[in-house]
């Protein structure tokens, strides 16, 4: 019975060494600091939709390999295309 009791204690120092889970950090929607949640409906559209766009901030276009830079602005409106220069995505960045 003693051995019992020895057991039983270290199984609930051991439990009790357990880290805690913590909650996934939550990650903001940020399509919204650019403006290009208002604009997904041109997905799917040709690039020729950006024409009438009226809009304020910087805007890049992104070809199939073509080159960016890694640097993030939040008020830019990143549109990459397909190879028939489709829309297939927009993002802030």
């Amino acid at each position: 019975m003693r051995r019992f009791l020895i057991a039983a204690a270290g199984c609930g120092l051991l439990a009790a060494c357990q880290p805690t889970a913590e909650p996934a950090p939550v990650v903001p929607d940020m399509t919204a600091q650019c403006g290009a949640d208002r604009l997904q409906s041109l997905i799917g559209q040709p690039e020729a939709a950006l024409k009438g766009l009226d809009r304020k901030g910087p805007m890049r276009v992104l070809r199939p390999g073509m080159g960016a830079t890694m640097d993030y602005r939040h008020d830019r409106l990143n549109v990459l295309l397909d190879g028939a220069g489709t829309i297939t995505e927009l993002t802030c960045g």
